[in-house]
């Protein structure tokens, strides 16, 4: 049921925003000229680590959401909707609507047989000529890849995290397009999935549920779930652009035929929007993907290591006893001569995974015969050079390969809030910056439910006009080279 403003002409809807280190619950007011979102809860997203693997506490994660969603009907009792966003790629299966075991981690290392299990069937280039995506080997075709035959053969369903928690509440299974779209089980031009392609996999028939588009109801609470929540009965889920990355850029307040956007968090997703699949041998060898965005865009980017190098970092040195503040690392980082440190390849795989970066980083550098940092600050500084080059090289490589006039770098995100990186990505690509908003996200999660309750209307363009109305970026200039 598509629920009208108020008298006011602004209407109340809440976001469930899931992150690879932790969780939101938002709630949000949209109207024609207002956009605001107030965080009603906060929770922690660890990996639990069993014998068997690196796995998502899923349970936990969907019992510390419902709280928040209790908290978010306390606050604004005229809800009208939730929608759910989280990371892409991770999976449930389920039986007759249970749950077979914890889902994995995408960083857990059963990936690498995943990989050879599907390239031994098809190769990497011809399965880009039928989904687009870039090579990343926790895509979800390698993850099924992974799973022993007999799990596969004896689920009936799988639902991606956002879908599985839409699933927990309204009992619908439905796959919401923009998330199936970092599968590679979709095809990059149909936007369908590709059967013929699951068939040569070996993978199972329709255990893939029905697409759902942004905007799209999924369905009603379950009456269990509405009266645990203490919610009425005309609160319902609506689907948004599930993978975060695609909410993210919904609220990115850009001109899309001249800019170039980085959802910068744990991720760094570098990328243009354009109308289209680019399915190039330059995209293929550059190892660029596309996916699914709201109202049928494509997102054309490539994923650079992002912030996970450097919070993995600091990790480290507090497991080892050391009491690191960000603000004064970054502000010590910011002292430090950027031409004393090393700018690295920050997408080497080596930093993929979980473990002792600074090591890794001086192993880098050691095989490319350059002087590896020393300290805190120098490590600091050059993750954030090495950051800003892959950016500012990635961000203009995305304009090439998509046809579009980079002008302008806007960067949303836990990342905007940086503001050396914001600054030498800047100073890197020779183009202005504009940082902002931190919530974007949560945003565009906000905006594509207020938009589907009629609370506001209209193009993805003028959805971004809000943002920019109501959450101005902070501009940063390039500064010329020393």
């Amino acid at each position: 049921m598509s629920v009208g403003a108020g008298s006011s002409g602004v209407g109340a809807v809440a976001a469930v925003d899931l992150g690879a280190t932790s969780g939101r619950v938002i709630v949000g007011q949209v109207g024609q000229d207002t956009l605001e979102a107030t965080t009603v809860a906060r929770f922690a997203n660890d990996p639990v680590a069993t014998p068997d693997g690196m796995h998502w506490n899923l349970l936990g994660l969907y019992s510390a959401a419902l709280a928040g969603l209790r908290q978010a009907l306390r606050a604004a009792p005229d809800v009208a909707s939730i929608g759910v966003d989280s990371w892409a790629v991770d999976y449930g299966l389920l039986r007759d609507g249970r749950l077979l075991g914890t889902p994995f981690h995408y960083r857990d290392s059963r990936t690498e047989r995943g990989v050879a299990a599907v390239h031994e069937r098809m190769p990497h280039a011809e399965l880009y000529r039928r989904n687009g995506l870039q090579f990343l080997p926790f895509n979800t075709l390698y993850q099924l890849g992974a799973e022993p035959t007999d799990l596969l053969g004896f689920a009936d369903t799988a639902l991606l995290v956002p879908d599985l928690i839409g699933y927990w509440l309204t009992g619908q299974a439905r796959t919401e397009v923009t998330n199936a779209s970092t599968t590679g089980l979709l095809q990059a031009d149909t936007r369908t999935w590709d059967e013929e392609l699951m068939a040569a996999l070996g993978l199972p028939r329709g255990i893939l549920p029905a697409l759902i588009a942004p905007g799209e109801r999924l369905g009603a609470l379950l009456p269990e779930v509405a009266a645990s929540l203490g919610a009425g009965s005309g609160v319902s889920v609506t689907a948004v652009g599930s993978h975060d990355t695609a909410s993210a850029v919904v609220a990115v307040p850009m001109r899309s035929e001249s800019a170039a956007y980085i959802s910068c968090g744990t991720w760094g997703l570098v990328g243009v929007e354009v109308e289209r699949p680019v399915l190039t041998d330059e995209a293929l060898a550059a190892n660029f993907t596309n996916e699914g965005g709201v109202d049928g865009r494509v997102r054309l980017l490539h994923n650079v290591m992002g912030l996970w190098v450097l919070s993995e970092t600091v990790r480290g040195w507090e497991r080892e006893g050391h009491d690191i503040d960000l603000p004064t690392l970054l502000g010590a980082a910011a002292e430090v001569d950027p031409a004393t440190v090393p700018v690295f390849d920050v997408d080497d795989p080596r930093f993929l995974p979980p473990g002792d970066m600074p090591a890794r980083i001086a192993a880098w550098c050691a095989e490319h015969d350059v002087a590896a940092p020393r300290t805190h600050a120098e490590f600091a500084r050059s993750i954030v050079e090495s950051l800003a080059q892959a950016f500012a090289d990635t961000a203009r490589l995305a304009g090439r390969i998509g046809g579009v006039d980079v002008e302008t770098i806007h960067i949303v995100g836990g990342g905007s809030l940086n503001r050396l990186l914001c600054q030498r990505t800047a100073d890197r690509a020779g183009m202005p910056v504009l940082a902002g908003p931190v919530e974007a996200t949560a945003l565009g999660n906000l905006l594509v439910q207020g938009r589907a309750a009629g609370f506001v209307g209209g193009s993805l363009e003028s959805l971004r006009d809000l943002v920019a109305r109501t959450h101005a970026p902070t501009r940063y200039d390039p500064r010329p080279r020393e």
